[in-house]
């Protein structure tokens, strides 16, 4: 059992820690490009995974819900990229495409993963393809369950400034005072899910379509 989990550890590090990170990374690229350049000063628009990892939200507590829930739930998250949505060049509409960058940039990954897996099936077989096609397969269902949660309509999630964007402007507002306690909310119901598994019972057919999906283009 313990030796089963290290490698799962070992084997999900790699895409955890790009799916995290490079989903901040994206937000300060999309960010500068609307006209917020508060993310490239401050040096986090980076492909670096070291600039976004949070000790917590990147190592600790993906490592705790994978071992909690048996390998059946995975929450974690990176250092947020600042970004002042007053500085963009029209902060209504273009908060909504810095909020998709993210999302986008799991689904990108999720893709690239997947090309990766076809590589791997297509190429002949030595001793890293058995380790390397796990890891493929594990960075494609990661990064659909980040997509999934991120687009929960929950500020601060990317979802919750999308619907804030797209919102009225008096309704997006009194809809944004929810960011205060939308992280602890959020928070609570992991930890309710441990136990009732609501959670992953909404989610869970959601993450499935996506990575069924991205299979079904790619063959695989």
């Amino acid at each position: 059992m313990i030796e089963s989990l290290i490698q799962t550890l070992a084997i999900s590090a790699l895409p955890v820690v790009f799916a995290i990170t490079l989903h901040e990374a994206a937000h300060g690229y999309a960010a500068r490009h609307f006209g917020d350049p508060t993310a490239w000063l401050a040096g986090r628009i980076s492909l670096n995974p070291m600039v976004h990892i949070h000790p917590w939200g990147t190592v600790v507590i993906p490592i705790l819900t994978l071992v909690l829930s048996s390998g059946t739930l995975l929450f974690g998250y990176a250092k947020p990229v600042p970004v002042n949505f007053g500085r963009l060049r029209h902060p209504k509409r273009d908060m909504l495409w810095v909020a998709a960058a993210g999302p986008a940039a799991n689904l990108a990954m999720a893709f690239g993963w997947a090309a990766f897996l076809k590589l791997a099936w297509l190429v002949p077989s030595n001793v890293f393809t058995l380790p390397f096609s796990e890891m493929c397969k594990i960075g494609i269902v990661v990064n659909a369950v980040f997509l999934v949660i991120n687009l929960i309509p929950l500020p601060p999630l990317d979802g919750g400034r999308i619907a804030v964007s797209l919102l009225p402007v008096r309704l997006g507002a009194r809809f944004e005072q929810i960011d205060r306690l939308g992280l602890v909310i959020l928070l609570a119901l992991v930890v309710l899910d441990y136990k009732t598994e609501i959670v992953r019972d909404t989610l869970h057919p959601l993450v499935d379509w996506v990575t069924r999906s991205i299979w079904g283009i790619f063959g695989l």
